[in-house]
């Protein structure tokens, strides 16, 4: 059984380079759903073509992945001129502009956490999205999400997405023995020995602005991570997660949640979707190079079942290594992760 670790903080990076036609969504109108971003092809209002949903990883947000849909929705409509692509970046339960919202109830897991999604789908009026793919934590919500989809949890209007991308997440169970060396783990056990109260207002020089606090914080934080002996890039992003509330500063994440989120991603078992994929989809695992969440008994059972022949009574499953990246495969080499998936989706229209 996986361990239980608590207080998570993850690592994922931010990537907010201002965008053409970027929509953010408010949550007003469907205080129950979650909350995201649009990226959209071109400037048209007209329904798109075509749909595709992004799920983060753990503590990470939609926003992380701005950069890489503002550079693949337009690189998909040049394949096709007469097709507009939609990117829905999603902040899932206990994330981003998600942690605040109240009816998104527990248990945090898998299940609830893509279930969200098909809520939205259902609260937005959307046609089901084409395309779904998820990073890290996020490829497990994909995963579960398509899952429940073929297995009618979603009601009878429920349509299975043609592609599936799974980045750099282990589909099985993650031994807690043999990935206790990994950089999430390290993280993670790390964020347990901070101080749980950062240091207050009262520590800080007399005449001060009110922003040279909040940075003189964040710069304690970044700070107190180098210490321990974190790469300044990572320790930085730790400390971009913190925000004010009030006169205190909190984790722009609900942590218990995120917490309960992760115990149930490394717990969950998808193989079985991988050995028979729905008919008329295609899942696609990418694989970094780099990455240290991979054993070699799973690399090999990847490539067993890519390399298997399959009937037309199931659907296709294949594997990609991302050659020179790490586990921030949208981070690391963004334009090989391109080059991979662009014109495998765009095949779609």
């Amino acid at each position: 059984m996986a361990r239980t670790i608590r207080n998570k903080p993850s690592l994922t990076r931010f990537l907010s380079s201002p965008i053409p036609f970027l929509r953010r969504i408010s949550t007003s109108r469907s205080p129950q759903t979650l909350a995201f971003e649009e990226v959209r092809s071109s400037s048209t209002d007209r329904t798109p073509d075509f749909t595709a949903f992004v799920l983060h990883g753990l503590l990470g947000s939609g926003r992380n992945w701005r950069s890489f849909a503002r550079t693949l929705a337009p690189s998909l409509s040049n394949s096709s001129p007469s097709s507009d692509w939609r990117m829905v970046l999603v902040d899932m339960r206990n994330h981003g502009r998600s942690a605040d919202i109240e009816g998104l109830s527990p248990p945090h897991d898998m299940a609830n956490a893509a279930k969200d999604v098909a809520d939205l789908v259902n609260a937005q009026g959307w046609a089901w999205p084409d395309v779904v793919l998820g990073h890290s934590m996020g490829g497990k919500v994909a995963l579960q999400f398509t899952e429940s989809c073929a297995r009618g949890d979603y009601g009878e209007s429920a349509q299975l997405p043609k592609q599936l991308w799974v980045l750099d997440s282990v589909p099985g169970k993650v031994n807690p023995e043999r990935n206790s060396d990994g950089e999430v783990e390290k993280v993670l056990q790390t964020l347990q020995t901070l101080p749980k109260s950062i240091p207050s207002r009262r520590n800080y020089r007399p005449g001060l602005f009110e922003a040279e606090k909040d940075a003189w914080l964040t710069l304690w934080l970044v700070d107190h991570m180098i210490k321990l002996g974190f790469s300044k890039s990572l320790s930085e992003w730790i400390g971009s997660n913190l925000k004010k509330s009030g006169e205190h500063e909190t984790w722009a994440f609900n942590l218990e949640g995120a917490v309960d989120m992760f115990n149930s991603y490394r717990e969950t078992d998808y193989w079985p979707l991988l050995e028979h994929p729905p008919k008329g989809m295609e899942v696609s695992i990418v694989r970094a190079e780099n990455s240290d969440r991979w054993d070699t008994d799973v690399i090999q059972r990847l490539e067993s079942l890519a390399n298997r022949r399959v009937d037309e009574s199931e659907g296709k499953f294949s594997v990609h290594v991302l050659p020179n990246s790490g586990h921030w495969v949208h981070v690391d080499n963004p334009k090989g992760l391109l080059e991979i998936m662009a014109p495998r989706i765009a095949s779609l229209a």
